[in-house]
């Protein structure tokens, strides 16, 4: 007996939900009210069929006859909203605000079970911002067949939403529970709206938004600590060249700033001429990172055979000399690129944002920059300490005279270390060019917080310039939303200068023949 009334059931759904949607279309050609109540009775039913209808609607598209029957227009055709038969043009149905927000509650119910992921996200936010409590058993079932973790979270926070509307207290408690275990401004708003309608609630509320209140701290903490490594990141890729050229070689390369502005003009070069070349074009920053490397090595070597050899234990005239050589190179730049901005299209794969595990947010690009920065930092350890150039280097550092008795050619070291050098802060251009405009200014503004992560870290430590440039870039971060950009800055000047009375070597100092001479 069970079974016949079960088919008898199976088979009566359809028939009733068929006659539900056809009985509530006549109603869409009505006044405001009667579009609205249509509206919410075809998002209830839940019918796919409903989806091209209302989507007319809500775009201006329906029009209906003298009998009230609709139809609606797709590409200059008018057809039968319900047979899809061509027919005359009608009057035009004419919709206001209130029935667009029935409107946005209904696509919500019957988008929340499409097989389109993004269309699925779209239906939870447009119930979270209805909010009815006649979503929520739509919204439990939505939830335990979602298996995308991002999706089932926004149709979670939906369903606190309408609980937090219902006008049960138990269905309320449920929702401010769900709701102050998130990390969501929109929650926290949601929170405060509701603690004025329900007085009874006000301590729980007030618990679960304190409870928020904590999460977007931590989380703005977190997104704070990972912008401050993100700029050590850049002041590791610009101070390391320098860390070879200030602390080994003990020249003050004031053109530093230019070899970066070199490499990231490389990396324009490179993505013009592998604009033509399709196969090209998506391996453009890839290879700009040893062209640039080139480039700007070769530059360093030219700059230290033709002067900087001719000046050595003459800091002060050093100085001057690359300043002005600096100079040079940026009028250069000027004469043959312009001085407007050029800009660099990232690859696809370092676009957008990621979301890690509670709500922090962070853009794919710097990401990418903070593993680069530690790649090169890693290729620059294992060059001085595994290879015979690293080898040679370090001996002529720690006795110049006994290394030249022993066969190794000085002058050569001196030329490959200051293209090393050079070399490294062209790749620090090619990461720069990912989150800056190309300029001929663009090396400008970091030689200084350059020689400050030198100076803080240990001349001559690459140790103490990755440690070095890691702290000052979060506690340049840490500090900016307090004291600004600029005073941040000055504070952080303050702090190095009083830490080098302290400790004149920095972080970490140099031991060996090289720190007593």
């Amino acid at each position: 007996m069970w079974r016949v009334v079960l088919l008898l059931l199976v088979f009566a759904l359809p028939v009733r939900a068929q006659g539900g949607f056809e009985a509530a279309l006549p109603g869409l050609a009505g006044g405001f009210a009667q579009q609205a109540e249509a509206v919410e009775r075809l998002g209830a039913i839940g019918d796919p069929r409903a989806v091209p209808i209302l989507r007319a609607l809500a775009e201006g598209r329906m029009q209906k006859r003298a009998d009230g029957g609709l139809l609606i227009v797709e590409g200059g055709a008018v057809r039968d909203a319900l047979t899809g038969a061509a027919a005359e043009a009608g009057e035009v149905v004419r919709i206001n605000n209130r029935v667009r927000g029935a409107l946005r509650g209904a696509f919500g119910r019957l988008q929340l079970l499409s097989p389109d992921p993004a269309e699925r996200i779209a239906a939870a936010e447009g119930l979270f911002r209805s909010r009815s409590p006649e979503n929520v058993s739509l919204l439990e079932d939505a939830v335990g067949r979602e298996t995308d973790p991002a999706i089932r979270d926004r149709m979670t926070l939906a369903l606190a939403a309408s609980r937090l509307a219902a006008p049960e207290d138990v269905a309320k408690r449920q929702g401010i529970v769900v709701l102050g275990g998130t990390a969501s401004a929109e929650a926290r708003g949601l929170l405060l709206e509701a603690r004025a309608a329900n007085p009874a609630l006000a301590a729980e509320i007030d618990a679960a938004v304190a409870a928020i209140d904590t999460r977007l701290q931590l989380k703005r903490v977190a997104e704070t600590a990972f912008q401050g490594l993100s700029l050590g990141s850049i002041l590791l890729l610009a101070a390391l060249g320098l860390a070879v050229t200030f602390g080994v070689m003990g020249v003050i390369n004031m053109a530093h700033g230019e070899m970066v502005m070199l490499g990231a003009y490389t990396t324009v070069l490179v993505q013009e001429l592998c604009r033509g070349v399709p196969w090209l074009a998506p391996l453009s920053l890839p290879i700009s990172v040893p062209a640039a490397f080139l480039v700007t090595a070769a530059v360093g070597v030219a700059l230290e055979r033709g002067l900087i050899r001719h000046l050595y234990g003459r800091p002060l005239e050093t100085l001057l000399m690359t300043f002005g050589v600096g100079m040079i190179l940026q009028q250069g730049v000027r004469l043959l690129f312009g001085a407007q901005n050029r800009e660099v299209v990232s690859p696809s794969w370092m676009q957008g944002t990621l979301l890690l595990p509670g709500g922090i947010e962070v853009t794919q690009n710097r990401l990418w920059i903070i593993l680069f920065s530690l790649v090169v930092l890693g290729l620059t350890v294992a060059a001085i300490r595994f290879s015979r150039f690293g080898l040679e280097m370090r001996a002529v550092v720690q006795n110049r005279r006994i290394a030249a008795t022993m066969g190794i050619r000085t002058g050569r070291v001196d030329a490959m270390t200051f293209a090393f050098g050079s070399g490294i802060a062209g790749m620090a251009g090619v990461a720069l060019s990912q989150i800056d405009n190309v300029s001929p200014n663009l090396g400008t503004g970091y030689i200084i917080d350059s020689f400050m992560v030198v100076v803080f870290g240990g001349v001559g430590s690459l140790a103490g310039t990755m440690i070095g440039a890691l702290t000052l870039g979060v506690v340049n971060k840490m500090l900016e939303p307090w004291a600004g950009v600029v005073l941040a800055k000055i504070a952080v000047l303050v702090g190095i200068m009083l830490f080098i009375q302290r400790r004149p070597k920095g972080l970490f100092a140099l031991k060996g023949r090289a720190a007593e001479q």
